[in-house]
């Protein structure tokens, strides 16, 4: 095998891998010093001449030219009666430069620069994809789903790039086809071995983002500003924009008419709930924004401990919290501020579970607070059975609390 034919060899290759001419030379001239360095144990005396143009190269071995019956190893010393044979002006000492064949190495060792250049191929088409898509991440890829598998989705793009959606990185209700189209974006690119892995969300917030970027031209081009985004992925969503002129709405400008501007992000994400804020630098007026259209008589701001109080009436507490505390644990990440609501009531003698703290513990008091259950009146208004149902707790805790409670208010 000559050597243009051994570089026509790996054209398939090649044109699998997008490996430009330049590139390939340069791996074939790197594999050919390694392969040189397995047979002679150093390339020092070797030349590699890669020529990209035509496609071809050259293998220049240097020996030093010694007195007859003086050369100690035939690889690299030739002796002079048999380089004047060649030029007559030669002299013992100088450098005798011959070209060598591949074919000239032995079978053993163009199988040998085969494999080499197969693993120095790889390594340079890994190397490229980590570099190309490291600085992807963040941004939505679209693949089709190639392999469906207990723990993840195996994806494919048009070049065939291979993506990972792992099982926690999926909205609850997405179910996959094969060969169906699917957006996610690019959460995370790291070697796994010598391989690339590149991990795909459909569940992170930047993944809504993208979404309305590439659904509202005013976030394209500046003009609307997304100042948070907030999710529990396939349920709800809050997001929080501003703009730099006044005189643009920009929640009207997310939303569109009758909603088409976020109805595609909205079935993209599995019908999840989206509610766009107008994001305020007021504390009082992003928080009372973020909760929704509730009503709310007072809200008392502590900036040191980002801690919010929200007064509200008795009929208003489920909406506030919302179905399964959706509604303020998203209010309370987007505002960035922890919210409580104090559910106004016309008993003038109630008290917040919050001050039961020396006598309950915190997470208990949670638990009830999570469905808006936010004072003592509100816990023993309903019975056991009913807080069974609704609260993570055992019959006997609740009980305790109940206890606990009644004895404060009953005296």
């Amino acid at each position: 095998m000559d050597n243009l034919a051994l570089i026509e060899a790996f054209g398939d290759f090649k044109e699998i891998k997008n490996i430009s001419k330049i590139d390939l030379m340069a791996i074939i001239e790197d594999s050919l010093k390694t392969l040189l360095r397995k047979r002679y144990d150093s390339d020092d005396h070797f030349d590699v001449i890669v020529n990209p143009d035509k496609g071809d190269f050259q293998i220049f071995l240097n020996k030093t030219i010694v007195e007859d019956e003086m050369s100690e190893d035939d690889d690299l010393e030739i002796e002079i009666s048999e380089v004047r044979k060649i030029d007559s002006t030669f002299e013992v000492g100088e450098e005798y430069t011959q070209e060598i064949e591949v074919a000239n190495l032995g079978r053993r060792s163009i199988l040998t620069l085969k494999q080499i250049l197969a693993t120095k191929i790889q390594e340079h088409f890994n190397a490229s994809l980590y570099e190309q898509f490291k600085d992807r991440i963040g941004q939505i890829i679209i693949g089709e789903v190639h392999h469906i598998r207990h723990k993840h989705v195996i994806l494919l793009d048009d070049e065939d790039n291979e993506f990972i959606l792992p099982k926690e990185n999926q909205i609850p209700s997405d179910f996959f086809k094969k060969g169906e189209s699917i957006k996610g974006i690019v959460e995370s690119v790291d070697f796994r071995g010598s391989k690339p892995q590149i991990i795909v969300s459909r569940t992170a917030p930047k993944f809504l983002e993208e979404l309305l970027e590439l659904e509202i031209p005013e976030i394209q081009d500046g003009t609307i500003i997304l100042k948070k985004v907030v999710r529990i992925p396939g349920e709800k969503a809050k997001i929080a924009v501003d703009a730099y002129d006044d005189r643009i709405d920009p929640v009207g400008a997310c939303v569109g008419v009758k909603g088409s501007r976020i109805h595609g992000v909205v079935r993209e994400l599995k019908n999840e709930n989206i509610d766009v804020i107008q994001w305020s630098k007021n504390p009082e007026i992003f928080v009372k924004r973020a909760l929704g259209n509730i009503i709310i008589n007072k809200i008392e701001i502590n900036e040191e401990s980002n801690y919010a109080l929200v007064y509200t009436p008795v009929e208003e507490i489920s909406k506030v919290i919302g179905k399964q505390g959706q509604n303020i644990k998203l209010a309370s990440w987007l505002t960035g501020y922890e919210i409580d609501v104090y559910r106004e009531t016309s008993d003038d003698d109630d008290v917040e579970l919050r001050e039961f703290s020396d006598e309950i513990e915190a997470w208990i008091i949670d638990e009830f607070k999570k469905v808006g259950l936010m004072t003592a009146r509100s816990v023993l208004d309903k019975d056991t059975d009913a807080l069974l149902k609704i609260v993570d707790l055992e019959e006997e805790t609740i009980d305790d609390v109940k206890n606990i409670l009644r004895e404060e208010l009953e005296g």
